[in-house]
């Protein structure tokens, strides 16, 4: 019999945990791969919440998360409490996803203990390593220790060729796509009582989400204030805001938009909540990564709360639309798609460039070509 392949997925937050789910799934149906799953609960309870939804059981447990804990400490908790299960397991390939501290972190990691890494949503770039902060830099580090590159559209792959990275990268489309089959329901029955009241049919219901270190402050402050103007001049508009426990963004949202008419600010929501209230919206304001690739699949048009994007094959396509971050650009975003049925049905149904739900089942395929257990390299996603 061949050896099996060993193959160790690490993740600590939620939007990694989302996109990883599906691959660890992929993974362990394949009698030719050994998977073995490692948090860090860099999130500590978003992240079980997604761990439950999937059915995950980790074989290893890092349990890093401390309150108000810096960047640093988080980096060094990574690289202390991995480095030992490395050592134990031996793996063939450490999976890393995206860009935060903790695929940076295991992914150094690895390269200490001269393991192979593989990069699953490689070559994303703004250009500015201080938008989106700290993750445009983890990504472009990531991007240099890796040895296999999963890149989600053309567009990463040639990111990565501008930067002198050539071997090894595979188009897989995104897996954030291949975890909505898991997640959305017909007649999905809300957790949260509210949204199971809200009037789906006939108001304009606004999912809006907001949270990102470099909105913390002024550009928060914008972002509420061009919604509240939103709610007060169109009578059939409701925002939903689940808002993040960060609490400089708390204090802001509350300040701003609390106990206002027709603004519903909840708590956070797991994932298979806000998958299916995705599909039941109007239209989508964010500042997320995640959501930016998922709203398309539902058809639904995206202002994207940041300057800028490193996934501009949304914008391309059409089905994102940059709003920044001033009170000015947001309202006029958000009123021209409330306002303007041909803009809205234009970005509603523009192409979705992210992925087809099979972008997990392409990178088994490329490892298992990397490692010689299959002869034919996986065809590269296209859109």
């Amino acid at each position: 019999m061949t050896k099996k392949v060993k193959i160790m997925s690490i993740f600590g937050t939620r939007p990694e945990a989302v996109k990883m789910a599906p691959l660890v799934a992929e993974l362990e149906k394949d009698s030719s791969i050994e998977s073995f799953v490692c948090v860090t609960a860099q999130h500590r309870e978003m992240l079980d919440q997604v761990l439950d939804i999937f059915g995950i059981t980790p074989d290893f447990d890092c349990n890093i998360m401390r309150q108000d804990q810096e960047l640093s400490d988080i980096a060094i908790e990574v690289l202390k409490g991995f480095s030992p299960i490395l050592k134990e397991v031996k793996p063939d390939l450490v999976l890393v996803h995206g860009d935060t501290l903790t695929s940076f972190a295991a992914a150094l990691a690895s390269f200490y203990n001269q393991v192979k890494v593989g990069h699953v949503e490689a070559g994303l770039r703004t250009g500015d390593k201080y938008q989106p902060y700290p993750e445009e830099l983890n990504r472009v580090l990531n991007g240099h220790i890796a040895d296999l590159h999963f890149a989600p559209t053309l567009q990463s792959k040639e990111n990565l060729l501008r930067e002198g990275i050539s071997k090894n990268i595979f188009v897989t489309g995104n897996t954030a796509i291949d975890s909505i089959k898991y997640t959305v329901k017909e007649n999905y029955i809300f957790k949260e009582d509210i949204l199971n009241k809200l009037d789906y049919d006939n108001k304009k219901i606004i999912l809006l989400t907001a949270h990102r270190r470099e909105n913390l402050g002024e550009p928060l402050e914008n972002i509420c204030k061009a919604v509240l103007q939103i709610i007060n001049e169109f009578e059939d508009v409701e925002i939903v805001y689940p808002v993040h426990l960060n609490p400089k963004v708390q204090q802001t949202v509350r300040s701003i938009l609390g106990e206002k008419k027709r603004t519903q600010l909840i708590a956070p929501i797991n994932i298979e909540e806000m998958h299916n209230l995705m599909a039941k919206v109007y239209l989508i304001a964010t500042d997320s990564g995640g959501l930016q690739e998922e709203a398309p699949f539902f058809n639904k048009p995206t202002i994207v709360l940041r300057n800028v994007t490193e996934r501009p094959e949304g914008l391309q396509t059409g089905c994102l639309k940059l709003g920044g971050n001033d009170q000015e650009s947001v309202y006029n975003a958000i009123k021209t798609l409330i306002t303007n049925k041909n803009e809205y049905e234009k970005m509603a149904n523009a192409p979705n460039p992210f992925g087809d739900g099979h972008s997990s089942d392409r990178i088994v395929e490329a490892i298992k070509y990397h490692f010689n257990i299959t002869k034919d390299l996986p065809k590269e996603y296209t859109y």
